[in-house]
């Protein structure tokens, strides 16, 4: 009986960290994901090595986990606040703040296990990627210019690919990596017109409430320099139809999210946010195809 209890605590405990980790939401992996496949492919012309993909997709999917978890115990006062997030562990007490920061300790410790497996170029940046990782959740304090940080801090998956890949950064990554910064910083300000009432009533800094009633319309600005910056990309790798067709698809998306967020509807904006998983998904398809069909 004893041990069936201590089983059960156990599990409990377990569930709940799996959940302030947000392994239950895999969307936000996915997104961060894509990224990191793009520069792979490209910095392999189609063909990456086996043993630095998958430290690249693990680490990926590890910093996620660790940037939601640092995340919640930074907003431990304001999530209870927050329709959305007052059930998350932290703010429903189901996880106390010091067991937060062990798990996002040791998230952070197999992840620079992951990173020990590659080249030191890779390894030195990983202190930087870490340090953007860390800080992102508390910028929301000092800045209306959060979720560009988030672009900054996430999409660091980008020249890190390319130097795992190449021990090298060429400029192409970092082409790359500006629309990668400008779509994280479209998708979280989709996200954050969710949260933009509360936001506005506890005090925390977004671009949602930054960008005010042009928020769309600057949305929509970024938006055509992303699409503008991933035809660059092709153009700088010499890259044909099949990836400018997936970019194309992906443009597309963006229209179907301007739609979704034309009249500021929470469930509309989330929706809008979610959709951002299929436009890396295009991209990622072309380049693909483009890679099979040479």
């Amino acid at each position: 009986m004893a041990t069936t209890m201590i089983n059960e605590r156990v599990m409990e405990r377990i569930k709940q960290y799996w959940i302030l980790a947000r392994f239950d939401r895999p969307i936000g992996i996915l997104i961060l994901l894509w990224p990191a496949l793009w520069a792979l492919w490209v910095a392999s012309d189609g063909r990456p090595d086996l043993p630095v993909l998958i430290v690249i997709c693990l680490g990926v999917v590890l910093m996620r986990a660790a940037g939601c978890v640092i995340n919640d115990y930074a907003d431990r006062d304001f999530d209870p606040h927050v329709e959305r997030t007052r059930q998350r562990p932290i703010a429903a007490g189901k996880v106390k703040p010091g067991e937060a920061l062990i798990v996002f300790v040791v998230l952070c410790l197999c992840s620079f296990g992951l990173v020990l497996m590659l080249n030191i170029y890779t390894i030195m940046l990983s202190f930087i990627a870490a340090f953007l990782a860390a800080s992102y959740p508390f910028m929301k304090r000092y800045t209306h210019l959060p979720q560009a940080y988030l672009g900054i801090a996430f999409g660091f998956a980008v020249p890190m690919s390319f130097s795992a890949q190449l021990n090298s950064i060429p400029a192409v990554a970092w082409v790359m990596y500006l629309a990668v910064v400008l779509w994280a910083l479209v998708y979280d300000t989709m996200y954050a017109m969710v949260d933009k009432e509360d936001d506005l009533k506890i005090g925390v800094k977004s671009t949602a409430i930054l960008f005010g009633d042009y928020d769309r319309h600057i949305m929509a600005i970024l938006q055509i320099i992303i699409i503008g910056l991933l035809f660059a990309v092709g153009q700088m790798k010499q890259l044909g139809w099949p990836y400018y067709s997936g970019v194309l698809v992906a443009s597309g998306f963006s229209v179907y999210q301007q739609k979704l967020i034309f009249h500021r509807e929470k469930a509309q904006c989330f929706k809008a946010f979610l959709n951002n998983n299929w436009f890396g998904m295009a991209v990622f398809a072309g380049l693909v195809m483009d890679y099979l069909l040479r």
